[in-house]
């Protein structure tokens, strides 16, 4: 057991590192709470009389309202697509053995080294060949097969770390391949499955290159292109801009809210270990 002095110890230290991630966000609410007129650019605090109209403002004039549809269609449909198939690749390279799958996993571990912007300009000029441009499966289909390599990668690892006695015992019951994966070691590995979700809807969510390429038109804008565009026409307007970049960093937070504690095992072990 630790000793008070120990305990003592370690809540200043979680206190101290609180406290140091919390001064940007509180200085961030704060601007966003103060006057659209005021030229403070530093940290400040919320004032006695917050201007909470600022988040209606934002709302209005930089036409977030459909920047988060876009970006929350994305999101979803690049996280259930990139998590299926993450989820089907590592099984089959964590669980089963077939030739070359040692070849075909290195493969998609490359990817993680790959960086995005050596890859954008081909794909801009593959995906306008196919007349794909200007739409949401330009936004979709690169940012699915970038989430592969980490989704693959992550959920392999699980598998490979999944309790063998439990497959064999299912193998023994009768159960295939099929059953085994969906009925036994998904459900145990919902805090891995958990984290990648969190982290491939946090890199999607906040992607910009990818979109400033694919995308030219406003009516597939998501939050990060709309909020540079905003940022353009409101440069000045720090009130204005503090309150659009809560706008659209609240639906990281929200999920990742939501997903917390999986989140957190998931980083720590994410599987049943013998």
């Amino acid at each position: 057991m630790t000793s008070p002095r120990e305990r003592a110890l370690t809540y200043g230290i979680l206190t101290l590192f609180a406290a140091v991630a919390l001064t940007p966000v509180i200085g961030l609410l704060g601007t966003a709470l103060g006057p659209q007129d005021s030229l403070d650019t530093g940290f400040s605090l919320p004032g006695g009389n917050p201007h909470w109209s600022n988040f209606a403002d934002a709302w209005t004039r930089g036409h977030f309202g459909s920047y988060l549809g876009n970006s929350l269609l994305v999101a979803v449909v690049v996280v259930t697509v990139g998590g299926l198939l993450s989820i089907l690749a590592g099984y089959a390279f964590g669980v089963l053995r077939f030739p070359g799958s040692t070849v075909l996993f290195y493969l998609f571990v490359i990817g993680l080294a790959l960086p995005q912007e050596a890859l954008v300009v081909p794909l801009y000029f593959d995906l306008r060949y196919a007349g794909l441009t200007d739409s949401y499966a330009a936004l979709i289909l690169p940012q699915a097969a970038q989430s592969l390599a980490f989704g693959v990668f992550w959920m392999r690892t699980y598998f490979r770390g999944s309790a063998r006695a439990v497959i064999e015992a299912a193998r023994l019951d009768g159960a295939g391949s099929w059953t085994t994966l969906w009925r036994i070691l998904v459900p145990m590995g919902r805090p891995a499955i958990s984290t990648m979700t969190v982290i491939t809807f946090m890199w999607t969510w906040n992607e910009f290159l990818m979109a400033l390429v694919m995308v030219s038109d406003e009516e597939h804008r998501t939050v990060p292109l709309g909020l540079a565009f905003f940022q353009g026409q409101h440069g000045s307007d720090t009130a204005l801009l503090a309150a659009a970049s809560i706008l659209i960093a609240l639906p990281v937070v929200a999920v990742y809210l939501a997903l917390q504690r999986r989140f957190i095992a998931g980083m720590l072990s994410g599987a049943v270990k013998e």
